[in-house]
C-alpha cells in the first residue's frame, strides 16, 4: 500500500486548525493566526513519524496528550490554571463531537476512511479513491459547520429560557396563566400614563378576552365599524408606536387590574401595565405566549412563595 505522507499531514493540519477555531468560537476566545498555525502545525507533527519507527512511541495516549497541551498552551496561551484547563477541555470536546460525528457518518455511508491511532488517512492503494478523500474533505467541514450552528443555538435557547417566566393576567373575575419572555429590547410605554406596554399574542387569550374585545383589537378602524359592545371596553388604550423602518402605527392595548410574574420563586405584581393586543405570532416554537416589559420586574410589590 502507497501511502502519500504529504497528503495525509495537510488533512490532518485542517483538521487540527479546524478543531482549534471551534474551541476558540465555543469559549468566545480571540485567536491569533500565527498562533493557530504554529499550534496546528505540531499537532500534524505526529504524521511525520508514521513511517518511522518512533511512531508507537508517539502514538501512546500520554503523548498524544502533551501534544495537546502543547497545542493548546501555543493557541491561547497560559493565563491561570482555570483558563488554560477550560480550553483543554474544550479542545476535547470539540474532537470527540467532530470525531464521533465522521465516524457516525463513516458507519452509515461505509466509506473507507480509516483512523490510524488518532490520524485521519483514507484506505485504498495510491493517493486514495475520489470518494474516500472527498468524503473527508466534504463530511468534516459540513460536520464542523454543523456543530457551531447548534452550539450557538443551545446557547441562544439558554439564555431565551433563562429570561422565561411564568405569568398571570387577572381582569376582574377572569385569569389567565401564561408564559413571557423578558425583553430589554421592549421599551414601549403608554404616553400618557407613562405605563409600561407588554406585548400579547391575541391568539393565546381567546378563551380569557371577549371576542368584543378582539373584534377591537385590529386598531382604530374597528372601533368606528364595530357595533358590539362590551363593559371592558373602558379599559381599551390606543397606544402610538413606530417600528424599524416602518411609519407611525397604533396598537390597541388593555388595562388589567394586575399581573403577577412568577420569578426566582417569588410573585411580582404589577398593577401600572398595559397589555398590547398583537394579532403577529410572537414565538414561532410556541416557546412564549407574550412578551414583557423590563420595568416590569423593577417596579411594585414583590411576596416571597
Amino acid at each position: 500500500m502507497t501511502v502519500y505522507l504529504d497528503a495525509i499531514w495537510l488533512l490532518n493540519f485542517c483538521i487540527d486548525a479546524s478543531l482549534l477555531l471551534l474551541t476558540a468560537m465555543i469559549l468566545k476566545r480571540k485567536i491569533q493566526k500565527v498562533r493557530l498555525i504554529i499550534s496546528a502545525l505540531i499537532g500534524s507533527a505526529i504524521v511525520l513519524f508514521i513511517l518511522t519507527p518512533y511512531f508507537s512511541i508517539v502514538s501512546h495516549p500520554v503523548v498524544k496528550l502533551l501534544f495537546s497541551v502543547v497545542m493548546v498552551l501555543i493557541a491561547f496561551g497560559f493565563k491561570r490554571f482555570r483558563y488554560f484547563f477550560q480550553a483543554l477541555l474544550t479542545f476535547y470536546f470539540s474532537t470527540f463531537l467532530l470525531g464521533g460525528g465522521m465516524l457516525g457518518i463513516h458507519f452509515f455511508m461505509k466509506s473507507d476512511i480509516e483512523i490510524w491511532n488518532g490520524v485521519v488517512a483514507t484506505k485504498s492503494t495510491g493517493f486514495g479513491s475520489p470518494v474516500s478523500w472527498g468524503f473527508v474533505f466534504v463530511s468534516f467541514p459540513l460536520l464542523w459547520y454543523f456543530s457551531k450552528t447548534r452550539l450557538e443555538d443551545m446557547e441562544i435557547k439558554k439564555i431565551q429560557y433563562d429570561q422565561l417566566v411564568e405569568i398571570s393576567i387577572s381582569i376582574e373575575e377572569r385569569s389567565i396563566m401564561l408564559r413571557g419572555l423578558v425583553d430589554s429590547g421592549n421599551q414601549l410605554y403608554d404616553p400618557i400614563t407613562k405605563s409600561p406596554v407588554m406585548i400579547l399574542d391575541i391568539s393565546r387569550a381567546k378563551g380569557f378576552l371577549p371576542p368584543e374585545i378582539i373584534e377591537k383589537s385590529d386598531g382604530l378602524d374597528s372601533f368606528s365599524m364595530s357595533d358590539s359592545s362590551h363593559p371592558w371596553e373602558s379599559r381599551l388604550r390606543i397606544i402610538p408606536y413606530r417600528g424599524v423602518g416602518q411609519q407611525h402605527e397604533f396598537l390597541v392595548a388593555i388595562k388589567p387590574d394586575f399581573v403577577t410574574i412568577r420569578q426566582n420563586e417569588d410573585d411580582i405584581y404589577v398593577k401600572k401595565v398595559l397589555i398590547g393586543l398583537s394579532k403577529s405570532t410572537l414565538s414561532s416554537d410556541d416557546e412564549f405566549d407574550c412578551i414583557i416589559h423590563p420595568k416590569m420586574l423593577l417596579q411594585s410589590s414583590i411576596q416571597s412563595a
